[in-house]
């Protein structure tokens, strides 16, 4: 101080001004704000994710919403369900009559018509075989002559040719029937009916005409979300997914999974090989066995829009903000240096501390 108070003693005006202490206050501020952000980004984590949307789906196919259709030809008589209804496998939806009401009557008339042709042919056949035997016996003794014998055979076989066409008619007459009998349409399984496509009673339909559209109540969910092709090559079966459901209070933090509310894991279950018709490449994901389970319906249900995050590997948060900045892709390990599935980095860790 003694120093300083001789070195300014030669000037005067600058040893009378003094630093406000309020300038003081604030560089000091200043240079630990910015120490602190140098260590914040040195030092705390960030875990790297890969952004997607999507849906819920079913994975089974048989559980996705499905067309019921008409699988004869005729008009709809009756409805036994409207928009909405709940339907138990095998209650009726609807029924659809022949143009000709008196169609099924011919065929069931047809039918025992056949059966009488062929109970009349067998019986003839037996006789012409005891025909066949009687002339076998006068021939071998010298009695017949050859040709009457080989009329005899040939007879049997004409009797075994009309039974047979006889046979062959009343499966054709059975084939009507049964496709005739479908004229119930009913539901494949327990589900919902959705919307009612069909005619009233002056609607034609045809087999394969949709009538209805049908949802089966319970069924395996899964949530398929659309990608960036540049993230694809980094996201295997196994990784965590942070997901967010329509509807459901959700606060996402991308970087810290630990301290986001109202989001569900996941862990993706395929990845298809081949990018859609958006440009972007689908991955379906599971529930996770070891986390709680995801909102059940009325929640969320079929169709529902999805957010999700694929949890990848963790980065300082400086790192983060270089790659962002120079629009970068996702840090990535070495071949052969892949995590396993089973343990995604540092990632459950975080998720653990939810």
């Amino acid at each position: 101080m003694p120093f300083r108070a001789n070195h300014l003693s030669h000037f005067k005006t600058l040893a009378s001004i003094r630093t406000p202490r309020v300038t003081r206050v604030l560089a000091w501020m200043l240079m630990a704000t910015i120490v602190g952000c140098i260590l914040f980004m040195m030092f705390v984590p960030w875990v790297q994710t890969a952004p997607g949307t999507g849906a819920v789906i079913a994975l089974d196919p048989r559980d996705r919403v499905q067309n019921i259709t008409a699988l004869v030809p005729g008009r709809i008589e009756q409805w036994y369900v409207t928009d909405g209804s709940l339907v138990k496998r095998g209650d009726p939806i609807a029924r659809i009559s022949d143009n000709d009401p008196n169609l099924l009557d011919r065929l069931r008339a047809e039918r025992a018509q056949a059966d009488v042709e062929i109970v009349a042919a067998q019986q003839a056949m037996r006789v012409a075989q005891l025909d066949v035997s009687r002339m076998e016996t006068l021939y071998r003794e010298g009695l017949a002559p050859r040709r009457d014998y080989e009329l005899a055979q040939i007879k049997v076989s004409d009797y075994a040719a009309k039974v047979a066409q006889a046979k062959a008619e009343r499966t054709r007459v059975d084939v009507s029937l049964n496709r005739q009998s479908v004229q119930m349409i009913r539901a494949p399984r327990d589900g919902r009916v959705l919307r009612i496509q069909g005619g009233d009673n002056a609607t034609m339909v045809s087999p394969g005409d949709i009538v209805a559209t049908f949802a089966p109540e319970e069924s395996q969910r899964v949530v398929e979300l659309y990608v960036d092709g540049r993230d694809v090559p980094l996201i295997h079966p196994g990784r965590r997914v942070r997901l967010e459901f329509e509807g459901w209070p959700a606060i996402q933090f991308s970087g810290w999974p630990s301290v986001a509310q109202g989001m569900f894991d996941g862990k993706v279950r395929a990845i298809d090989v081949s990018a859609s018709a958006n440009g972007l490449f689908r991955i379906l994901v599971e529930p996770a066995a070891d986390r709680p389970p995801w909102p059940q319906e009325p929640y969320v249900r079929l169709g529902a829009k999805v957010r999700g995050w694929v949890l990848m590997d963790t980065v300082s948060v400086g790192f983060e903000l270089w790659r962002q900045l120079n629009d970068f892709p996702l840090q990535f390990q070495r071949p052969g240096n892949v995590p396993d599935a089973s343990a995604t980095n540092p990632t459950d860790s975080n998720a653990d501390a939810k």
